[in-house]
């Protein structure tokens, strides 16, 4: 279900931008925050009755009960409410004094609800937090009243299916912290203490990581044995807080009491499917509990939990199963460091049985579940080939992957809002991660990528990190640089081209770096991917932990290598062997640049072209490729083709050549100028880093001489007659997106990917204008530049000309790559996602899948971006909050996506050249089923690091046929 966001727009205009001008600033409210800390009331008022009519009473005069009586509690600081008000920001919340829907806050994406555990969290890990003191201020919360107030609001939240439906991770994580019964919560309390006493003793570092890593029993004598190694040692504080660890340790570890759940059954219908699976589960483990077979048990009753729930009617009935569906998943965690396969047989079978509890859980959403289930099923054959193995070793990555997504997706934005004012925010995704089943699942594919890794003799050889096998290379390539590790989410962010860098989640305009690893993949098609692939940076996915164990290689000078067949080496440049030290002295030498080709440029065309005047054989002579091969889709697919107009080169050089303000001679004149100027200074023996700055500066003088640039009345003439022709309305008159298309791009060897400035859905006459200027300035910004200067030799010639196409509000884009990416086959198809218009191309979380031969298609990742874009008729965004419940492409939209594929694959080569083979890269979208296309380019890879013997070596050729038999001993 996808929930639009409506604003007014007299509202969005006048008054939202002076609402966010009255905003409260981060380090306002982080100064609020250490007041609250430091009073004996904290966020609180005083105490007061609130009465069932309304109004408020002294706490010695409570409501009478001619007025229906009222409940006690704490009000709120007066600056706190203006904090909730300016900031949407709500800390300390009193559950009794909040109504259910704006806790339940819809509109802003449920960020009340996900702020008071976030709220829970930070209190837990700093002493209390914004009620440090406040938490001993008598009578401020009662607990009862608390829990009735949960009680209700999960009667009221849990009525309706379409919520659980789309929001079913998000409802079921809230019951772990939501007060409607009693309950501890000793898991959480034990990854608090264990970290407390490690941020302060830094010896008990090596156990408190044990502990938040592989959580088992044993680590309770791991404890015991420091507490008495150090007993002389310990100041006193440290002391009491291993006493403490001990004894909740001990109390979590305590045997199962099963009897529990057939108590909680007792809620439910009696006769009920439930009920009576509940009574048959706790039957069957009364007396003895053999681990393997109560965790299968006990995850499939997850999944009859999840699989049920809707059908159970009564909303308290509803409360109770994911009450004992979170006590399974708690009981599941405890055990599973227990179960220790002895076979790959076994450890198959453990992977299924934590990747169906994980989906149980909420996890993974319910149709991602059903499109792997079947791939993760243990073969009932003896006997599986390494490719076979393999493909489950992928599949069991993939569900580590898409649950640490979806904690991410729901959580991310609000975590990325508080840690502005509170760091320690920034450690609550990772928490929820290794609290859940994901980080148990993701120990047992770790054996199982470590047994395959010695079976192929392939190993990853990523310095300080134990679980190997939790890092996949995506690009292969190389790279020597100092680390970078930035481990929060990041819109924007300074690289350098000689850095190596760990993104928790890289920006969308990331600018040329020497290697790069992320937490967050994005997908394989985005720009950043692309151009990544295209220029041979070393490219790899890593989980949250792994980027814990190397952040401790920050700053220092690394060795980075990916293969072809996605094998990762990181270590100190120290430790680099001959042969990896001569890669450079090679790359230094052999560095080649292209030119951009300018022969067949004509520059006399000055007047507007429409789309259906070109061809691919227009491109480097009217226009770029965009416009080119989008004339040549519409010549092939008319019906899948708008109509649209081209600005041709010769309207940019035109105007390039008057006259520049405040300087002597034109537009073009100092744009060759500039070039000249940094050829001069390099024989002059200035620094490149002199004369990139030199060069960037002028740059900027020219983008915004542009932004000023009077355009030529005959042009606009011109262009007024193009747009009443191919879009029969004045400018103005249909919104329309307005795309960079140089002659750079899709060269032989550089794709050019999303590096010039695309204008969306713009309508307003003034802007479309303006948008013109902008797009001409985009080749001349710090990022194009950058990325264009590793490449051509000749970057002085690059002419923008604009694709001018009216916008198609689609209801979800993406990319189709006429190849498949992660098995490098070149029959199969890799496509790309996202909800709305432009998401995938950008860099998001998107749904992809790999479209094989055989007719049919698996999911290699789902969605999980919380927003999305649609175009409104005028103009401009219009923001959407996304659930991740259903998919997004359909059957039908796979099936058109083949069909498409196979009649370009045959059609482009017979209507342009021979030799133009693919494989293509092409943008599409739908809307009410009827497939759009915008663009079709080749599809670049960077061959040197491809055939690199270098990464061959660290990727020796593997025989998938090889037979493993599943009793083989672990």
């Amino acid at each position: 279900m996808n929930r639009k966001i409506t604003f007014l727009v007299l509202f969005t205009i006048c008054t939202f931008s002076f609402l966010q001008a009255q905003q409260l600033s981060n380090q306002d409210i982080s100064k609020r925050i250490e007041e609250y800390k430091s009073l004996d009331r904290g966020p609180y008022k005083k105490i007061e009755w609130f009465c069932e009519d309304g109004t408020r009473r002294d706490s010695k005069d409570p409501c009478p009960d001619k007025i229906g009586g009222g409940i006690q509690h704490a009000s709120y600081k007066d600056n706190l409410i203006e904090i909730q008000k300016k900031n949407h920001l709500f800390f300390s919340d009193i559950l009794a004094y909040t109504e259910q829907g704006e806790f339940w806050d819809s509109r802003n994406n449920n960020s009340h609800i996900k702020q008071y555990q976030l709220n829970k969290y930070l209190q837990r890990i700093d002493d209390g937090w914004v009620n440090r003191r406040a938490q001993y201020y008598r009578g401020s919360v009662q607990s009862e009243d608390e829990e009735e107030w949960g009680i209700d609001f999960y009667n009221w939240l849990l009525w309706s299916d379409a919520r659980i439906d789309a929001n079913y991770f998000l409802i079921r994580e809230s019951v772990k912290d939501i007060p409607h019964k009693s309950e501890t919560q000793e898991g959480a309390i034990i990854r608090t203490l264990s970290k407390t006493i490690g941020d302060n003793y830094s010896r008990f570092m090596d156990i408190r990581t044990k502990i938040h890593n592989q959580p088992e029993k044993a680590n309770i004598q791991l404890v015991e044995e420091f507490q008495e190694k150090n007993a002389e040692k310990l100041p006193e504080k440290i002391k009491k807080q291993t006493d403490s660890l001990i004894k909740v340790m001990t109390a979590y570890y305590q045997p199962i009491d099963i009897n529990e759940f057939k108590a909680n059954a007792r809620v439910l219908p009696n006769g009920s499917y439930l009920r009576t699976k509940i009574e048959k589960f706790t039957e069957i483990h009364k007396d003895t509990i053999i681990t393997s077979e109560f965790i299968e048990d006990a995850s499939n009753l997850m999944c009859d939990i999840r699989t049920e729930l809707t059908s159970i009617r009564s909303t308290s009935d509803r409360l109770a199963a994911l009450d004992i569906s979170t006590d399974l998943e708690n009981l599941i965690f405890k055990t599973a460091p227990d179960w220790t396969p002895t076979t790959v047989a076994e450890l198959l079978d453990k992977i299924y049985a934590l990747s169906q509890a994980s989906a149980s859980a909420g996890f993974v959403e319910w149709w991602e579940w059903n499109e792997v289930d079947h791939l993760l099923q243990n073969s009932k054959n003896k006997a599986l080939t390494l490719d076979e193995l393999n493909q489950k070793l992928d599949v069991a990555r993939s569900q580590v992957e898409w649950s640490a997504g979806m904690v991410n997706a729901i959580y991310g934005d609000d975590v990325e809002t508080y840690a502005g004012f509170e760091p320690k925010a920034n450690s609550f995704i990772d928490d929820r991660i290794r609290s859940s089943l994901a980080l148990q699942l993701g120990n047992s594919v770790g054996e199982l990528g470590n047994f395959i890794a010695e079976e192929a003799n392939l190993s990853n050889k990523v310095e300080g990190v134990s679980n190997q096998s939790s890092i996949r290379g995506l690009n292969p390539g190389y790279a020597l640089g100092e680390l970078v590790v930035v481990k929060n989410a990041v819109d924007h962010y300074d690289v350098s081209p000689n850095k190596i860098y760990i993104f928790q989640r890289p920006p969308s305009d990331l600018k040329p770096v020497a290697g790069i690893a992320t937490v967050t993949e994005g997908n394989l098609v985005s720009h950043v991917q692309l151009l990544a692939r295209n220029l041979g940076i070393p490219n790899a996915v890593i989980s949250n932990e792994t980027i814990d164990d190397i952040s401790k290689y920050h700053g220092e000078q690394m060795f980075y290598a990916v293969s072809n067949k996605g094998t990762v080496i990181l270590k100190p440049a120290d430790d680099m062997s001959n042969d990896e030290e001569e890669l450079f002295e090679v790359k230094e030498r052999d560095q080649e640049k292209i030119a951009v080709p300018t022969q067949k440029i004509d520059l006399s065309r000055t007047t507007p072209m429409d789309l259906s005047e070109l061809n691919a054989a227009s491109s480097g002579k009217y226009c770029g490729p965009k416009a080119a091969n989008l004339g040549q889709l519409k010549q092939m697919f008319p019906d899948k083709v708008v109509n649209g107009s081209v600005i041709p080169f010769g309207i940019f050089k035109e105007h390039m050549n008057q006259d520049m303000p405040l300087q002597e001679g034109s537009y073009w004149d100092y744009l060759t100028e500039t070039f000249a100027q940094a050829s001069k200074m390099r024989t002059e023996d200035f620094s490149e880093e002199q004369v990139q700055l030199c060069t960037l500066d002028r740059m900027l003088q020219l983008r915004e001489a542009i932004a000023k640039m009077p355009l030529k009345q005959s042009f606009l003439n011109d262009l007024e007659q193009s747009f009443q022709k191919n879009f029969n309305t004045s400018i103005g008159g249909t919104p329309v997106f307005l795309r960079s298309d140089t002659n750079m791009e899709d060269l032989d060897s550089f794709t050019g990917a999303g590096l010039n400035l695309t204008v969306f859905n713009v309508r307003d006459r003034e802007k479309i204008l303006k948008g013109i200027k902008d797009v001409w300035a985009s080749p001349y910004t710090e990022r194009s530049f950058k990325w264009r200067q590793q490449y051509l030799n000749n970057p002085e010639n690059v002419y923008p000309s604009i694709l001018i196409i009216p916008s198609v509000d689609v209801e979800y884009s993406g990319v189709l790559i006429t190849k498949g990416i992660s098995n490098n086959n070149e029959d199969d198809l890799t496509v790309a996602f996202s909800r709305g218009a432009g998401g995938a191309v950008d860099g998001q979380s998107a749904e992809a899948w790999l479209i094989d031969t055989f007719q049919s298609a698996r999911l290699l990742s789902p969605a999980r971006e919380p927003y999305y874009n649609r175009l409104p008729a005028n103009g401009g965004l219009e923001r959407n909050i996304a659930t991740f419940e259903a998919p997004i492409l359909s059957e039908k939209n796979i099936g058109d996506i083949r069909d498409l594929a196979k009649d370009i694959r045959v059609t482009l080569p017979k209507t342009t050249t021979a030799d133009n083979t693919g494989p293509y890269d092409v943008e599409l979208g739908f809307l009410n089923n009827k497939l759009w296309l915008f663009q079709i380019r080749p599809f670049v890879e960077n061959d040197n690091a491809k055939s690199s013997e270098y990464l061959k070596s660290i990727s020796p050729e593997v025989d998938g046929s090889k037979t493993i038999s599943l009793n083989t001993t672990l």
